[in-house]
């Protein structure tokens, strides 16, 4: 549902602005994270939960194109970097309230408060209503294509010359969110399970992770307008590389696992950090939100089947090796769609 989000919220954004529709997005996900904390049954929560999905991808489609077609190209991916950093500032405050809630109420009303808070991103609408403006890049080109009576069309990014755009923006995506996705929800029970870890479970090693992809997000976007989104994009692929084989084929005690969580995270994360400004400066203004957010999102449906694909292929080899084969494939895959697209570092957007 996140997928088809930000696909929709992509067209939406073309049609009726970015600014619009970020605030469309910011509403839908924050009163569906708050009706999912008053579902009475697993049928009302799973109801919840998929119509929050569609806010959750939205956000981040109409976001990035609205920061991506603000900021100035020598900026843009730091920009954009800055931008994801947010998820781990997120991470870390949901974490806080969870240990705070669960230590406060009685675990049948501690994960119903936590959908509550959902509802306050709600209050950032006010703001950007009031202080957020359209593109002049994006209204330029909506005023030419008005006055030829052009109306792009949802699908044009699948015709050429855009198909290879979005199909090689689709891998370059699904590389990113599979070995991600492999990686953070295998990982952990084959260090507790293969190695008898218990670091896992600590608040020390949460906020090492944390604070890793944190520092991850913003030397990425640095990197990607210093060195190129291209390199960028193979730098984090290949440490995330590493760092996976490590985990999964040196033996560590529970110190050095510690350790450890800040590689992981500033890696596994950074890795997003120049996707959006990437995505930007190769679609063109008339179809960028529906291409930006179908490119993404695209990778985000494909790589949420790379944790069953692990489980899977467990039952024919060791959970490391399954779990290092597919970051592999993943981070490979991610890699060679990059370089497979043009650099557009600097790129100045037109409309």
């Amino acid at each position: 549902m996140s997928a088809i989000g930000g696909w929709l919220a992509g067209w939406i954004a073309d049609r009726f602005g970015r600014v619009r529709t970020l605030q469309l997005a910011i509403l839908w996900f924050a009163v569906f994270a708050f009706v999912s904390g008053l579902a009475q049954n697993y049928q009302q929560l799973f109801a919840a939960r998929a119509l929050l999905g569609l806010g959750f991808g939205g956000e981040w489609a109409a976001g990035a194109v609205l920061l991506g077609e603000s900021i100035r190209a020598q900026h843009r991916g730091k920009a954009l970097g800055t931008m994801q950093a947010g998820w781990a500032i997120g991470w870390g405050v949901a974490a806080a309230f969870s240990a705070l809630f669960f230590s406060v109420f009685p675990t049948e009303t501690a994960w119903r408060a936590l959908f509550f808070v959902g509802i306050a991103p709600a209050l950032l609408v006010f703001f950007i209503r009031r202080y957020v403006e359209e593109p002049p890049v994006y209204l330029e080109s909506k005023a030419k294509l008005e006055a030829r009576g052009d109306r792009p069309s949802f699908f044009e990014i699948f015709r050429p010359p855009l198909l290879r755009v979005t199909v090689l923006g689709g891998l370059l995506g699904t590389g990113a969110q599979g070995g991600y996705s492999a990686v953070t929800t295998w990982l952990p029970t084959f260090l507790r399970t293969e190695r008898g870890l218990s670091v896992l479970d600590s608040t020390g090693y949460l906020a090492v992770l944390i604070i890793g992809s944190f520092c991850g997000y913003l030397t990425g976007g640095y990197l990607a307008d210093r060195i190129g989104r291209r390199l960028q994009f193979l730098t984090f692929a290949i440490g995330a590389g590493i760092v996976v084989l490590t985990y999964t084929t040196l033996p560590f005690g529970n110190s050095a696992m510690l350790i450890l969580g800040f590689p992981l995270g500033f890696f596994a994360s950074g890795v997003f950090s120049a996707m959006g400004a990437f995505y930007t400066e190769h679609f063109p203004t008339r179809v960028r939100g529906v291409g930006q957010g179908f490119a993404y999102n695209f990778g985000r449906a494909t790589g949420a089947l790379f944790p069953t694909l692990v489980g899977f292929l467990s039952a024919y080899m060791t959970l490391g090796r399954a779990i290092g084969l597919f970051a592999a494939i993943a981070y490979a895959t991610m890699a060679v769609a990059a370089f497979l697209l043009p650099e557009t570092k600097g790129k100045v957007l037109a409309a």
